[in-house]
């Protein structure tokens, strides 16, 4: 599938932005292949990845066919040849938070998907070292899901010196 032609992301719902911005909305059993496909067609740059908890916001914009889930991974691609950016956005199910790995594509989207597991807490099928990269190793829970409970951060007092 070569996707140099605007019209070649048929099959995928897409919408348009009003910087010409392409997005293409793949489920998640066609994301890693529309990736490879995008990559190429000579989108050499994986720019940005990352995870989004739409909990409380379900009326975001979404073309026709695409059932919005609570979570969505977006990732932006560049061709520098072609002068084009591509958006990817992944609905991915609270139920089963978990897409493809794109590391054997693109080996620089590794901490990006080690920040959106750590964060949001959606799983990479497939990344090399899948661990928090942010938070301590024994944290619990992903701090920028919706329902994360804010609660509080023990402050450590240090004994001050007496006099000398």
């Amino acid at each position: 599938m070569s996707v140099t032609a605007i019209g070649a992301l048929d099959g995928y719902a897409t919408l348009n932005s009003a910087d010409g911005t392409q997005t293409v909305f793949p489920d998640r059993a066609r994301y890693r292949e529309l990736v490879r496909d995008l990559r190429a067609s000579g989108f050499e740059m994986l720019i940005d990845l990352c995870g989004v908890d739409y909990l409380g916001h379900p009326g975001r914009s979404l073309p026709d066919g695409v059932v919005p889930e609570r979570f969505e991974v977006v990732v932006n691609v560049l061709s520098l040849s072609q002068k084009r950016r591509i958006r990817i956005r992944v609905q991915v199910a609270e139920s089963a938070p978990e897409v493809d790995s794109l590391f054997a594509l693109y080996p620089g989207s590794e901490a990006m998907e080690r920040e959106a597991y750590d964060l949001v807490g959606i799983n990479f099928t497939g990344h090399p070292d899948l661990t928090r990269i942010l938070m301590p190793d024994d944290w619990e829970g992903h701090p920028l899901r919706k329902d994360f409970s804010i609660g509080r951060v023990p402050v450590q007092f240090k004994e001050t010196p007496g006099p000398r």
